[in-house]
């Protein structure tokens, strides 16, 4: 069985240190794997980069996409009467 995940591999120090893989993030965000393919398709959600198949997600990138996607709440019209 194959290790998919970043986490194991990159030691302190390491190339992948600050970089999660798709599978990972995925994970992390509890979404699939084909919504973050289609979202990088459509150039939505957080940026990524290809080294040859593997795509990777800056942490930090990820986080102020994250913050980004925050809204105020939404103010009701009108009021109490």
């Amino acid at each position: 069985m194959r290790d998919t995940g970043t986490s194991e591999r990159s030691a302190p120090g390491g190339v992948l240190t600050g970089w999660i893989s798709r599978l990972d993030l995925a994970l992390e965000l509890d979404l699939t794997v084909d919504t973050l393919r289609r979202w990088e398709a459509r150039r939505f959600g957080p940026p990524c980069v290809r080294a040859g198949r593997k795509v990777y997600y800056r942490r930090d990138a990820v986080q102020d996409w994250l913050q980004q996607q925050e809204l105020p709440s939404p103010r009701r019209a009108g009021g109490r009467r």
